[in-house]
């Protein structure tokens, strides 16, 4: 009944899966191919500087939505819901995400071609924006990195390599989502 008219204010519908990942200087293991019993070995820093990325992908045409932040809290949930709106205004946006604290923060204000479906509590199997996160973090594994500068360089140039318009909706085209379309 609300989805009607709501629906006819635009001139298209997108479903996104939405979440937020932290990516620091502190050096986090991977794997690697070593003799059988061998822990694998790599460098390490043991450093708590870190940035954000929030993000959104659509598993019906392989639209992304990156923003690095600073922080992960509602003032800044906020920013990136301001600018997601501004990307392709005249979409309706539905946005799956999970029930972290901020995103159900009274003070939040969603913009009008933004619609927010929670995940059920404790289910980031659900979230096909998982599989994207550990996509990206695997290009970080057993590396280090002098600065913030040099991290977000490196983020920046995974992004570019790893975020595709195919590689997002092969990782996104979860059967409940695409059932719904």
């Amino acid at each position: 009944e609300k989805i009607e008219p709501l629906v006819s204010n635009f001139t298209t519908v997108n479903i996104y899966s939405q979440d937020e990942s932290r990516f620091g200087l502190f050096t986090r293991n991977g794997r690697a191919i070593t003799a059988k019993g061998v822990k694998p070995i790599c460098p390490y820093q043991h450093k708590f500087e870190n940035t954000y990325l929030f993000g959104a992908f659509s598993a019906v045409n392989g639209n992304s939505f990156l923003l690095e932040l600073p922080f992960c809290n509602t003032q800044t949930f906020q920013i990136f819901l301001n600018e997601f709106s501004k990307e392709e205004p005249t979409e309706l946006k539905v946005l799956i995400l999970d029930n972290g604290a901020f995103h159900k923060s009274k003070a939040l204000i969603v913009p009008d071609n933004i619609v927010l479906i929670f995940l059920p509590a404790y289910s980031p199997e659900l979230n096909p924006a998982e599989k994207v996160w550990w996509l990206l973090k695997r290009e970080f594994a057993c590396q280090t990195f002098k600065d913030m500068k040099d991290l977000k360089k490196h983020l920046f140039n995974a992004i570019k390599k790893l975020i595709t318009v195919d590689r997002i909706k092969s990782l996104c085209e979860y059967e409940y989502l695409l059932r719904s379309i």
